[in-house]
């Protein structure tokens, strides 16, 4: 089974990122996991912290000669900043923040310990996790892409179906967004925002091609694929909501009006009439784009202080600001692309995957051809 771990603390030496399950000889290259790094350090919005680091993979296991050996592969990502034992303590709760239910939790006043392995900052071993995971898909014909749908309430357009199209509309873009016209809105909304000592949220969008049917499984609820990604979403810091294809407009719609109706397609094989369902039905992706949102909280680490109370002395206090981000919504979507590229390539290997590269393409190979019988 194809899984990660991640390690380190926010102001420690480092991140680790430990993936077990990738398949002997599958080629792992630093460069697109660097990359993809780098989106995830820049979009405007973003605060001081993204200025002092520059995060790169070191792999320390489980490589010979560009190859993956077939067992764990560590990855590493340092910190420049590593201050973590001179850290004062952290006496004074942030609201939004992990501070107070972990402070609880270990029976604590100091939530330092609490706030360095919650951070956001964990999230680059997350990044790296899956920019391998999604270098492993693209050898499949499987892409997988994030972008920025809305900021502080202004919408952008995302009705872009090709891939490429979609991905240098995004990367010409300061918000990973792919509309220039709202970009300009939405960075003057930024722009007062942090003038007001405040912050601001969004929703981003993940989707992904070329995916083929039948990953994931209808037989139990753990393998249902819908459910694994949205865990995968939920589980990034600041994320409050998820949603599948149409997610919560599907309430509002009679089924005729929702469901993906079969058609036949013109030479053999069938076409559906939309992608309503995002690509998933049944807990299985049914061969459309995998679509999926994400709403993304404002950060709760403000410049203007929220109030609080002293762990100590009960009293009435200012919650602590350090650096922060005043919009992280673009940050948020690449670690999206991340965490679903991960659950997808779970859900690849465990219907595809064999012991080795080879072996998961030949399978793969052999699936196209059957499927080919059935004119899709």
């Amino acid at each position: 089974m194809l899984r990660f771990r991640t390690a380190g603390e926010s102001h420690g030496p480092c991140l680790l990122a430990l993936i077990e399950g990738i398949p002997y000889g599958t080629p792992v290259v630093t460069g697109p996991l660097d990359a993809e790094l780098a989106r995830r350090q820049g979009g405007y919005g973003r605060g001081a912290r993204q200025g002092m680091e520059r995060d790169s993979v070191e792999i320390l296991s489980g490589v010979r000669h560009g190859l993956a050996l077939g067992g764990p592969i560590a990855l590493r990502v340092a910190n420049r900043v590593r201050n973590s034992e001179e850290l004062a303590p952290l006496t004074c709760p942030r609201p939004g923040h992990a501070d107070l239910a972990g402070a609880v939790k270990f029976g604590t006043a100091d939530a330092r310990g609490v706030s360095e392995r919650a951070s956001a900052r964990e999230t680059a071993a997350r990044v790296a996790a899956g920019a391998l995971a999604a270098d492993l898909l693209g050898r499949f014909g499987i892409r997988v892409l994030g972008f920025v749908v809305e900021v502080g309430g202004i919408a952008a357009a995302r009705e872009i179906g090709d891939p490429g199209e979609l991905e240098r509309r995004r990367d010409a873009s300061p918000f990973y967004s792919l509309d220039p016209e709202a970009d300009g809105r939405i960075r003057a909304l930024v722009d007062e925002v942090r003038e007001a000592g405040d912050t601001v949220g969004g929703v981003f969008e993940v989707r992904a091609f070329g995916v083929p049917a039948g990953l994931g499984s209808h037989a139990t609820w753990e393998g249902r694929l819908d459910g694994a990604l949205a865990r995968a979403l939920m589980a990034i810091p600041s994320v409050k909501g998820v949603e599948v294809g149409l997610g919560m407009e599907a309430a509002r719609r009679r089924g005729s009006r929702f469901h993906d109706e079969i058609l036949p397609r013109e030479g053999g094989g069938w076409r559906r009439s939309g992608n309503n369902a995002g690509g998933i039905e049944g807990g299985m992706t049914n061969g459309e784009p995998v679509v999926l949102r994400a709403a993304v909280k404002p950060i709760p680490t403000l410049r203007r202080p929220l109030r609080t109370l002293d762990l100590r002395t009960g009293e009435p206090a200012e919650a602590a600001y350090e650096r922060s981000d005043v919009c992280a919504v673009p940050a948020a979507s690449v670690v999206g692309q991340a965490v679903v590229a991960f659950e997808l390539a779970r859900a690849f290997l465990a219907k595809f995957g064999g012991d080795t590269f080879e072996e998961t393409r030949e399978r793969f190979e052999a699936f196209r051809k059957r499927r080919e019988f059935f004119g899709r």
